[in-house]
């Protein structure tokens, strides 16, 4: 049985862009549908859909390489663990790269970037890092 699957889509997402891999599949939840959606719109991914299959929610995500095949996403981390959660006020989330990167972070008003949770200033778990 897996445990984090959080954990498991970032491993997934590296996993794929080491083997240059353009799609990628797994089972669905709203947490990792909200999440592919951020990273998608801060533009680290190329496409996300969530579709039905005998009764079980799939998330089909399409990753973005650059002109020379090399994988937009640099560095994908795993912050606030099973064992080990991580939260941080709206003065303490972290700022990835001098804010090249992005940090989620799950509000009491849903997922976040980094920078929408400062400026609502809002705290919460820190899910992830992205550079």
């Amino acid at each position: 049985m897996m445990m984090d699957r959080i954990a498991d889509m970032l491993t997934r997402i590296r996993n794929a862009q080491t083997a240059g891999i353009e799609k990628i599949e797994m089972p669905a939840s709203n947490v990792l549908l909200a999440m592919a959606e951020l990273l998608k719109d801060e533009g680290y991914l190329a496409a996300v859909k969530s579709y039905n299959h005998k009764g079980h929610r799939y998330l089909r995500i399409t990753l973005r390489y650059d002109d020379e095949g090399k994988p937009i996403i640099r560095e994908i981390q795993r912050v606030s663990k099973s064992g080990r959660r991580v939260y941080a006020g709206a003065d303490e989330l972290p700022r990835v790269r001098n804010g090249y990167g992005v940090a989620l972070v799950s509000t009491s008003q849903g997922i976040m970037t980094d920078k929408k949770a400062r400026a609502a200033r809002m705290g919460g778990e820190v899910l992830c890092t992205v550079f």
